[in-house]
């Protein structure tokens, strides 16, 4: 047996679909009632996490007509931007690139820049003239008509678990160096969750696929770079004006600033092969663990041993704070969240879990741990994706789906994985 997205349309239409998050799935699989194609026709899913293939393309009205030639490099707050293709000769006009991993110092880079931007916040525009100028401006978003932000590779169906052979140092998978001697282990994706794990092959995402990129709709399309077959990934857009700032942002890692991405993908339940995977709960999926400093694989784990029995969200305690001058905490938290008197915004949180580690008296949470060939259990010190929010969207893209805000649409072409 095999339905068409036409046909899942059509019910949805009709208010006959069943629509389920890709978590409510596997509680339904426990009780056994979920085993056959018309149990489904679509589970919704959702990843968020560290994404550095991401980028912006701006473009707007930055001065008045001839005012100057042309502009041959810009900064906004600070951030590097690429200046082009176009060279709006005299317009007063600019295209800018700005790229999630540029940076302005260590604690604020593109990924910064697009949140304050989608948060509607002043930010500063400085432009260089060929005529060696220089012309600054404070925009918000709503001065620039064209701003869309592009993945060229996100949401990989399968990212890898990273400990540490040797000794400490810094890189982009921890915020703080990373731990030596495999005392400690970092990871990515979402799990039951991830949007390419419940459709592997790639049988209803494809070119022209709607989905939600932190929260605008946006559209697949293709294949990120460095995709495999094994370890597919996508590539997308979506425009900024409609997205939600807390499914994005920047993220300081040891080794300088990334950038958060979210996304949220329809997976109508075609065949049974999608149902198949749809049914594979976190112990079934496989999570590669390799050594962050050779980046050579060591062995594979899987995700059950860092989604289950784990806390989501970090909690506080604050009656536990001694109000240290200097806390470890709010300086290492990669997102910014953490304020004083101590609280957590949890509008930036991240839930990575790196508080817990640092402060556990006052922030709490089981972040669980990657267990070795040869038994030893490697605590998670940091968590590269949030499931916490993960969730919350393939809810929210749940609930557009229902109340026909958001339509599935069919890909114009296949995708190889």
């Amino acid at each position: 047996m095999r339905r068409s997205i036409g046909e899942i349309e059509e019910r949805i239409r009709r208010g006959e679909a069943t629509v389920l998050t890709a978590e409510e799935v596997g509680g339904l699989v426990e009780q056994g009632a979920i085993t056959e194609l018309q149990d489904v026709d679509v589970v919704t899913t959702a990843t968020r996490a560290v994404m550095s293939g991401t980028y912006a393309v701006l473009s707007f009205g930055f001065a008045k007509k001839g005012s100057f030639t042309r502009a041959v490099s810009a900064r906004i707050n600070g951030v590097p931007a690429h200046v082009g293709p176009c060279p709006n000769e005299r317009l007063g006009h600019v295209d800018l690139i700005v790229f999630g991993t540029a940076h302005r110092d260590e604690r604020y880079g593109g990924g910064h820049l697009f949140r304050d931007l989608v948060a509607r916040k002043s930010v500063c525009v400085d432009v260089e003239t060929s005529d060696g100028r220089c012309i600054s401006r404070d925009i918000t978003l709503d001065d620039i008509p064209h701003a869309r932000l592009f993945g060229t590779r996100h949401a990989f169906m399968n990212y890898s678990a990273f400990v540490n052979m040797g000794d400490a140092h810094s890189t982009i998978f921890h915020a703080i160096p990373f731990p030596p001697a495999m005392s400690g282990a970092s990871f990515s994706g979402c799990g039951v969750l991830n949007p390419l794990k419940n459709d592997p092959l790639l049988e209803t995402i494809g070119v022209g696929t709607r989905v939600l990129i932190n929260g605008a709709e946006g559209f697949v399309i293709g294949t990120g770079t460095r995709s495999t077959p094994e370890k597919p990934n996508l590539s997308g857009f979506a425009d900024m004006h409609q997205m939600i700032p807390e499914f994005m942002g920047g993220f300081v890692t040891s080794a300088g600033p990334e950038c958060v991405t979210s996304w949220a993908v329809p997976v109508p339940v075609l065949s049974r092969h999608v149902l198949d995977a749809v049914l594979l709960p976190d112990e079934a999926i496989p999570m590669p663990v390799m050594d962050i400093t050779t980046r050579s694989a060591l062995w594979v784990a899987d995700y059950a041993q860092v989604w289950r029995d784990v806390d989501l969200a970090v909690r506080v305690v604050s009656d536990s704070c001694r109000d240290c001058g200097d806390c470890i905490a709010e300086i290492s938290c990669p997102m910014g969240a953490i304020k004083r008197p101590v609280r957590i915004d949890r509008s930036l949180c991240f839930n990575c879990g790196l508080c817990t580690v640092l402060c556990p008296d006052v922030f709490r949470a089981r972040l669980g741990s990657i267990r070795s060939p040869d038994g030893l259990d490697i605590p998670v010190t940091l968590r590269q994706s949030d499931r916490f929010r993960a969730a919350r969207l393939a809810e929210m893209l749940k609930r557009r789906i229902l109340d026909g805000s958001f339509r599935i649409s069919s890909p114009v072409e296949k995708l190889s994985p």
